[in-house]
């Protein structure tokens, strides 16, 4: 019986360092995907002639998948491209020019799908879908950028690389985002606003 009790404390010892060592390890992965999100930026730079894995383009886009959709409607679609011969088509078209060096890019498709009577959340779908990658992106050591104005304006560059890639006419291609190891970090520092003057407790408070 005494050995039976020490062997039962000794293993409650067991289980209680065990959850201590799990909660450390979910507050430091908490912690480094938060520091993620706070250094996340945009890249505008030279990307290494290094191919992107194919596995990582998966893991990429399946964090697109992940991201929340209004009604569950999955109104976002997305190709990948790292064929050089088909990405370098998809640049010829882009003008001005950007991503020229990248070695793999992503498109981000839509669908415009009515989730109830007039209501259509298609953009704000790409858009946390968008968001999900760019943090993938970053978390597999690369870097990028969203680029949507740039080739959904009058231009319909757009549409020029949703022929090129045979997507059909009831999707839109609204997002390009070029996909590579940067040759140099190439940080620039956007100044934002303070945290006071957008985020408040209980309700609205002009800045001062």
């Amino acid at each position: 019986m005494i050995i039976n009790h020490i062997f039962y404390k000794m293993n409650k010892q067991v289980e209680s360092r065990k959850r201590l060592r799990n909660i450390v390890i979910k507050r430091v992965k908490m912690n480094t995907f938060l520091e993620l999100i706070h250094s996340r930026h945009s890249f505008r730079g030279e990307y290494q002639a290094v191919p992107v894995k194919r596995e990582d383009l998966i893991k990429i886009m399946q964090a697109g998948i992940d991201a929340p959709s209004g009604c569950n409607k999955q109104t976002t679609s997305f190709i990948a491209i790292d064929d050089p011969h088909i990405l370098k088509q998809l640049l010829n078209v882009i003008d001005p020019p950007i991503g020229q060096s990248a070695p793999a890019a992503i498109c981000v498709l839509t669908q415009r799908i009515y989730a109830y009577r007039d209501k259509c959340f298609a953009i704000q779908d790409y858009s946390a879908a968008i968001e999900n990658m760019l943090l993938a992106i970053i978390a597999l050591g690369y870097e990028s950028c969203w680029y949507e104005g740039h080739i959904t304006d009058e231009d319909q560059i757009g549409k020029k690389m949703a022929h090129i890639l045979n997507v059909p006419d009831d999707y839109e291609l609204v997002c390009f985002l070029p996909i590579g190891i940067p040759k140099e970090k190439n940080v620039i520092k956007i100044k934002k606003k303070s945290f006071d003057e957008r985020a408040w407790f209980n309700g609205f408070k002009k800045f001062k």
